[in-house]
């Protein structure tokens, strides 16, 4: 068995951060074998400044900001809304901010570590809130714009520090992606309830009592509850939506937070392997080359049927759900149905 690799010293870390000043910090992380919080940690007291990651402290701290940029990301998806964090619920498994513009779902046990961070850039200092969780990875992320309020990051900062100067961080190993979890002996059982589920947040709890998971649940069920998609499909779907003018609910999440978007999308940016929503207080940056598997999902619910597209990597990670968003106590959108019965098939179902 080969010596576990050693984690770098917080002067090698931050020596290797003045070698490359324009690398990205996931990237750099990445190099080194540490984890993205460790990189923050190396540099406690030089302009990053820990602070307790407990939404319930947090959350009602940050609606002091006034307006900032939320983001919220997995490997294959970066989601970013412009807006004031504002009525917060907490609960202990897990929380909201529920506002027009900032919509997360939190979940409280995997906001581990805090950071305060104020950096030097071209365009001046460049303010940020982050929380990892307990493998340092990021959980969501919290930048200062030019109208923030800057008196309220003081009092956050004053607050919130949590007194701990050590450039270094204990964290824990990544907990692996669940891959699909099926168990065919139970088909009819899953049909039948599928068929019976009056809200769509039934369906996790409908696959734990089978000891399914979502995708693992979407490779059995077939119609009419899922067809699976041409992956690649998720551009036809954008710009279906974006040509129709049809108002749509875009999640992107982690374990420990959910970002979503609610409204209609209007400019798509195609660069490489990403594409881009760049729209006023909305931007999705989306790796079309990391969804290897392209569900639509059929769910009833007491509003109507509720129509969503899911995209899944090649590990079985969710990366994104988007759904239509439906008129004032209606989940069913004539529209988005249309949308999403045109998208071609998958050439190849998953096993």
């Amino acid at each position: 068995m080969s010596d576990p690799i050693e984690t770098p010293t917080p002067s090698a870390i931050r020596a290797a951060l003045a070698d490359s000043p324009k690398l990205r910090s996931r990237d750099l992380a990445n190099q080194l074998n540490i984890s993205e919080a460790q990189l923050l940690a190396a540099q406690t007291g030089r302009g990053v400044t820990r602070i307790s990651a407990d939404p319930d402290l947090l959350m009602p701290a940050t609606e002091t900001l006034g307006e900032v940029m939320a983001l919220t990301r997995v490997e294959a998806a970066v989601h970013e809304k412009v807006g004031h964090y504002a009525n917060y619920h907490s609960g202990p498994h897990a929380s909201m901010v529920l506002n027009e513009a900032i919509d997360l779902r939190i979940f409280p046990k995997h906001w581990v570590h805090g950071f305060l961070v104020e950096q030097e850039s071209d365009h001046g200092p460049r303010r940020s809130l982050q929380v990892f969780d307990a493998a340092g990875d990021a959980v969501h992320k919290i930048h200062l714009r030019e109208g923030s309020n800057l008196a309220g990051w003081t009092a956050l900062k004053e607050t919130l520090a949590t007194g701990d100067s050590s450039g270094r961080l204990e964290v824990r190993p990544r907990e692996p992606v669940e891959a699909a979890k099926s168990d065919p002996s139970k088909l009819e059982i899953l049909r039948k309830e599928w068929a019976r589920l009056t809200d769509t947040h039934q369906f996790l709890r409908l696959c734990s009592k089978l000891k399914m998971n979502r995708l693992g649940a979407y490779r059995i069920a077939g119609a009419p509850f899922v067809r699976a998609l041409n992956p690649m499909a998720v551009d036809t779907m954008l710009e279906a939506a974006r040509d129709r003018e049809t108002g749509i609910m875009l999640f992107v999440g982690n374990r420990g937070c959910i970002q979503i978007h609610s409204g209609p999308i209007h400019s798509l940016k195609p660069m490489g392997p990403w594409q881009n929503i760049m729209d006023p207080g909305f931007n999705l940056h989306l790796r079309r080359d990391k969804v290897a598997e392209l569900w639509a999902v059929e769910k009833p619910t007491q509003r109507g049927p509720a129509i969503s597209v899911e995209g899944f990597d090649a590990e079985g990670g969710l990366i994104f759900q988007c759904f239509g968003i439906g008129k004032e106590g209606n989940d069913h959108r004539p529209a988005w149905r249309e949308i999403v019965e045109a998208l071609p098939d998958s050439e190849q179902v998953p096993a």
